[in-house]
């Protein structure tokens, strides 16, 4: 079965109308341009510069798309894993307003539903703008693919997508026992290799996620992690200090101007992620080294926070 066929398929069958990609549409505009360019030869330094057809409808309308889908996606997933995270009368409260489709399992299936939606529509965005590329002799699809990633539309790179990895670890190993929790996906895990862990996710039709929990600043395995608007992933500390703010003022304060320090992208501090679930399995998995980096922390968080309420009231008595 073709993946244009199998996608619509998969689409129809929700039970509400999700936002998804447009994949006929997409596709019988770059037949148009096919048509209209066929006795042409492309030049790739000036398409889709000079493309009307691409210009006018087919970039324009596939970001419109992918920023429906990213966002979908990032509010569900977020209302699940806060559900998940919730606890005494704030679950209840939860339940009560209907944020979960029954019990305990529903919870799990509902993640599942959400991975499996995120990654159809991140194969269906590859796959189409791999026909784009195609069709035009060039790299342009790419580039914006790599734009879109820039504007933290790229669903792959979603912190939230991270969480429901570490969300269906968490639960597969507490429920082994019982063996009544349904597996979100196939090929998740958390690999440690020379003391260093990833999240690896081997998914259908080729696409393999391999994410990286080796903080860059400090070189070593995050701790307390926080996911930046970028993607990036840093220790609590680390992030609090490439922004140049303490953990008493925390990530938010940070001045828009402060960068990412790997790719160098201006605010991207503010709406930073803390990831509770990769946390809590970080925690469990590598315990000897979590409880070194814990004591370590305290010590440090209580000097930052001796620092800031010793200038506080020195600012409040005027000295």
């Amino acid at each position: 079965m073709k993946f244009c066929k199998k996608y619509q398929e998969y689409m129809q069958g929700q039970e509400k109308k999700l936002p998804g990609v447009g994949f006929k549409k997409l596709k019988k505009i770059l037949k148009k341009c096919r048509r209209e360019d066929s006795h042409e030869v492309h030049d790739v330094r000036t398409c889709p510069d000079h493309c009307p057809v691409c210009d006018g409808s087919f970039f324009p309308a596939l970001l419109k798309e992918m920023s429906a889908v990213v966002g979908f996606f990032n509010k569900r997933a977020q209302k699940l894993l806060e559900l998940h995270l919730a606890s005494g009368f704030r679950k209840y409260f939860f339940w009560f307003k209907g944020k979960l489709r029954g019990n305990h399992v529903g919870l799990i299936e509902e993640g599942k539903d959400l991975v499996t939606y995120a990654l159809i529509n991140a194969i269906a965005i590859r796959k189409i703008l791999k026909k784009y590329d195609k069709i035009h002799y060039s790299t342009q699809g790419q580039a914006f693919k790599s734009q879109a990633q820039s504007m933290h539309i790229g669903i792959l790179q979603s912190p939230w997508l991270c969480e429901l990895m570490a969300f269906h670890i968490n639960l597969r190993e507490t429920k082994t026992k019982s063996r009544k929790a349904p597996a979100l996906f196939e090929g998740c895990s958390l690999k440690i290799n020379d003391g260093k862990p990833s999240l690896a996710c081997e998914l259908f039709d080729s696409v393999k996620l391999d994410v990286d929990l080796t903080c860059s600043i400090c070189l070593d395995t995050v701790f307390d992690p926080v996911a930046l608007t970028c993607g990036h992933i840093f220790c609590y500390m680390c992030a609090c200090s490439a922004a140049s703010v303490t953990i008493v003022d925390g990530l938010k304060a940070a001045e828009p101007k402060e960068k990412c320090p790997l790719c160098r992208e201006a605010r991207v501090y503010e709406g930073a992620v803390h990831l509770e679930e990769l946390n809590m399995l970080l925690s469990r998995s590598c315990h000897e080294y979590w409880e070194q980096r814990l004591q370590t922390e305290r010590v440090e968080r209580v000097r930052q926070a001796k620092q800031h309420w010793e200038s506080q009231c020195r600012a409040f008595m005027g000295v």
